[in-house]
């Protein structure tokens, strides 16, 4: 996946931008407790759904190519860490292996990330949704899509940028003008 695409999409940039920073920070400090629940106050109503509902919400969340930025995270993590030790040469061998060794409680944590996807996308789609739209996906044109969407994404976010400064410039340049009307002069 494209560094355009991880930005255009949010999840990843976030994540490898912001958490490797505060993951130092953080290794040191006591777990926040849970607020302890008032009395008389009823507990925060966590959404239930039906296994088939959930197996459609992974599938639409999976096929839809949106996991695909998850990919991204956990190698930056590690590619992060390694930077940090970049003044520690004679680490490199053991930490190395400690990443590679940690490669499959990665994978749970990834799989974690789906699980909790999938739960956002049953929140947001009723079942009957999630099928139709599931449908499209395991379609040829579905496919295709998803096939195309990187690149679309990539050509979008380069095209949004020219455009961006292109009306930035108008706006600019319309601002000036209609100021001057008004007896001001802008720079």
């Amino acid at each position: 996946m494209s560094r355009r695409l991880t930005a255009a999409l949010g999840l990843a940039l976030a994540a490898v931008t912001i958490l490797p920073h505060t993951a130092s920070a953080q290794a040191n400090k006591p777990a926040p407790a849970k607020p302890a629940a008032q009395p008389n106050t009823p507990a925060a109503a966590t959404p239930t759904f039906t296994a088939s509902h959930l197996a459609l919400a992974r599938e639409v969340m999976l096929s839809s190519g949106i996991a695909r930025s998850f990919d991204s995270v956990l190698p930056a993590f590690a590619d992060q860490i390694r930077k940090q030790s970049v003044t520690r040469p004679e680490l490199a061998k053991d930490l190395d292996e400690v990443l590679t060794s940690l490669q499959p409680e990665m994978e749970l944590q990834k799989q974690r990330m789906i699980d909790i996807a999938a739960r956002t996308y049953a929140a947001k789609f009723p079942e009957p949704e999630l099928k139709e739209i599931a449908t499209f996906f395991r379609s040829p044109a579905g496919k295709h899509y998803v096939e195309a969407q990187p690149q679309l994404l990539d050509e979008m976010v380069q095209e949004m940028q020219d455009w961006t400064q292109e009306v930035s410039e108008y706006v600019m340049v319309r601002v000036r003008a209609e100021m001057g009307k008004r007896g001001h002069q802008l720079q």
